[in-house]
């Protein structure tokens, strides 16, 4: 054991723990090692097991000395308070934020990932949820806003009565032929209370196993990336056809463009695991805007950077054959404007300006909104150029109510002015605080703003003079779980936008799966004849399809069901349906056989369609209310299009109206799709039914 030159209760009590558990001990202090009267030469585990944050002098060769260790073969524990050396030690730059005791808080433990809960570190444990300690004073050390640069992730923090995930608490690092191991919590010897057994089995397959076996190391290749979905290949709740993170967390959709004819999408992505915190920019490509390649990530926060804390939402740009990003840095209370340039023609690898951040300061007109979180809710940019002008809109929260566009002109994309709001939301509504990812589209005659609140994506058609957004029609480009979308202009023209779907389960059922979030399909904007915004998925999402199952004139009575003989969780639904004198009609997905799961789309009366989640899953944790939206009134028929896959729901409506939502049936056989008729007789005059190919 390492232990500085005096040592603690806490470190004499592991002490006592390893030699009663049969380990062969011998303690070394720091200075016995820097000036050399002692070695590691015939050690294969040197634990460093310290209760408070060593000191360790800038001039030390101490990091040298342990590195060389590592390299050689050997295994470093570092544990409790041991982990905030890992930056004095050379093992990685960023150390853990979150450091100080907990004599208050619940019996806890680590969170082990699911794809490393088999891993032989963990192996010996019951479930990934072991409560390994009681309150101690001593001091923990935890990534909380932050991540490693360099190790990965394998366990953050469960509570007594809930999952931490954004608490990292259990961090590997592979170094030459050795390994750094990391446990910043869970892993007390003087404290009471917790499951004693479960620190035991923890704290004997910590010592045993680093000096025996490698740890995961975090994914940098496209490859490596990639592997990470044979993980879920059997989760039945996964998508095949949407594009989708490989595993951890996605969120908004960023830098959408087409560059050198191939199509690229980067999101908000969190390698550390299916919880938003610490975001990078995830990369995925296509040649043909169906089939998908996952890349390197392609932005990861700078440890002295202005985005420490995260690589926040932001837009792609050609400034004259140089492919430019802008997107938002957070560090620490601060948000503002980045930007990075590339010459890589794969867009994998970005250059940051030296000059980050472009804008540092706030407007005051109106007063940007100052929370608990940030100085200022100030965020995402939508970046485009008219007559030699750059133009920059930002949202943003007033602070006396209401969310806000604002817009920023520029010669050069570096040196921004501030020109004022264009467009600005109720300041009563406590829905509308902060307008996020805010983006001006032009459709010809008219032009549409979209900015998401939290809550939905509410988009505003009308005119743009070039000051101020004049808005004429007010909806919502999505009813379900859709937030945050982004668009890009084709080659050939044509505008399309994707949203991020949000999961609508909970926290522990994201961690238990191992990732979380999706993107939707990708979708064609436009206006209709009537001037109003039409909605359909990309053309090319056609060559998906599999066996079609086509059926013309269907007509049910009340109460009467029919069965498709095409099923599955990777399909495409398009029928038109006339009510005659019918409630409703039903198109019925993800039925299981006994019918205890299934998930109703349903068309009605009201001209309203409904996504029914009352019985769509047998699991608590997922989401069990009910989705719906008006439809404008048409003479009938009405044309609904319907994708299923996986877990995501995507009703079209007459082109016009969007509803996504998420469900999570248990059932694997929950695969039936049938339509029903609800309360008098239905006409189907057509209806086709597909199987859809997977696009990895």
């Amino acid at each position: 054991m390492l232990s500085a030159d005096g040592r603690s209760g806490e470190q004499i009590a592991a002490r006592e723990w390893a030699e009663a558990n049969g380990f062969d001990v011998r303690t070394v202090t720091v200075d016995e090692l820097i000036d050399g009267t002692a070695t590691l030469s015939s050690t294969d585990v040197c634990w460093w097991h310290a209760d408070e944050p060593p000191a360790i002098a800038a001039d030390s060769d101490l990091g040298g000395i342990l590195r060389a260790f590592v390299r050689s073969g050997g295994g470093l524990v570092l544990s409790l308070a041991a982990l905030t050396a890992v930056d004095a030690l050379g093992i990685d730059p960023v150390a853990p934020d979150a450091v100080g005791p907990e004599p208050d808080s619940p019996e806890t433990g680590p969170l082990v990932k699911a794809v490393y809960d088999d891993h032989p570190l963990f192996a010996p444990l019951a479930d990934r949820r072991p409560i390994t300690r009681g309150p101690t004073d001593a001091t923990l050390a935890r990534y909380d806003s932050i991540l490693p640069e360099r190790g990965e992730v394998l366990a953050s923090t469960v509570r007594i009565d809930h999952d931490v995930p954004d608490l990292v608490t259990c961090v590997g690092w592979s170094l030459g032929d050795g390994v750094v191991l990391g446990l910043g919590d869970g892993l007390v010897f003087e404290a009471t209370g917790g499951d004693i057994e479960a620190r035991d089995r923890l704290a004997r397959s910590l010592l045993t196993t680093v000096g025996e076996t490698s740890v995961p190391a975090r994914p940098r290749s496209g490859e490596e990336i990639a592997a990470l979905r044979d993980q879920f290949e059997n989760d039945d709740h996964r998508p095949a056809y949407h594009l989708s993170t490989p595993a951890n967390w996605l969120n908004d959709p960023n830098g959408v463009s087409q560059w050198n004819g191939r199509y690229h999408v980067f999101y908000q992505y969190n390698p550390g695991g299916p919880y938003h915190d610490t975001i990078h920019w995830g990369h995925a490509v296509s040649d043909d805007l169906v089939h998908w390649e996952d890349e390197p990530v392609a932005l990861t926060p700078s440890p002295d950077g202005p985005d420490r804390d995260g690589c926040w939402s932001g837009c792609a740009i050609d400034d004259d054959g140089t492919a430019t990003i802008l997107y938002t840095g957070g560090r620490e209370r601060k948000q503002l404007p980045c930007l990075a340039t590339t010459g890589d023609s794969t867009l994998r690898t970005w250059d940051k300006d030296e000059r980050n951040p472009i804008i540092e300061e706030l407007p005051t007109d109106p007063d940007v909104l100052s929370t608990e979180h940030w100085d200022g809710e100030f965020r995402d940019h939508c970046v485009w150029r008219e007559d030699g002008t750059w133009y920059q809109l930002i949202g943003a929260g007033m602070e006396n109510g209401g969310g806000v566009v604002l817009l920023y002109e520029s010669a050069d994309l570096l040196d921004w002015e501030y020109c004022g709001p264009i467009l600005s939301g109720d300041r009563d509504s406590p829905e509308e605080t902060v307008w996020e990812c805010p983006e001006l589209l032009d459709l010809g005659p008219k032009q549409l703003l979209h900015v998401s609140n939290y809550e939905d994506v509410v988009y505003f058609l009308g005119t743009f003079d070039g000051d101020r957004f004049d808005p004429e029609i007010r909806d919502r480009l999505d009813h379900g779980d859709y937030y945050a979308p982004q668009s890009m202009r084709t080659d050939d023209g044509r505008l399309l936008t994707w949203g991020w779907l949000p999961e609508a389960r909970d926290v522990s059922a994201q961690w238990d799966a191992g990732w979380s979030g999706t993107m939707s399909l990708p979708r064609e904007l436009s206006l209709a004849s009537d001037g109003r915004l039409r909605q359909r998925p990309a053309e090319e999402l056609t060559t998906l399809r599999g066996a079609n199952e086509h059926r013309e004139g269907i007509e049910l009575d009340g109460g009467e069901t029919t069965t498709l003989s095409t099923s599955g969780r990777a399909v495409e639904l398009a029928g038109r349906f006339s009510l005659v004198d019918a409630d409703a009609v039903e198109i019925r997905v993800l039925a299981a056989p006994d019918d205890t799961e299934r998930t109703p789309i349903r068309y009605t009366k009201d001209n309203e369609v409904v996504v029914d989640r009352t019985h769509s899953s047998t699991d608590s944790r997922a989401t069990s209310d009910s989705q719906r939206m008006r439809v404008t009134p048409y003479d009938e028929p009405l044309d609904l299009r319907v994708f299923v896959d996986g877990s995501v729901v995507e009703v079209f409506t007459n082109e016009r109206h969007c509803l996504t939502s998420r469900v999570y049936p248990t059932d694997a056989d929950a695969t039936t799709i049938e339509l029903r008729a609800v309360g008098g007789r239905v006409r189907i005059p057509t209806f086709d039914a597909w199987e859809l190919d997977s696009i990895w």
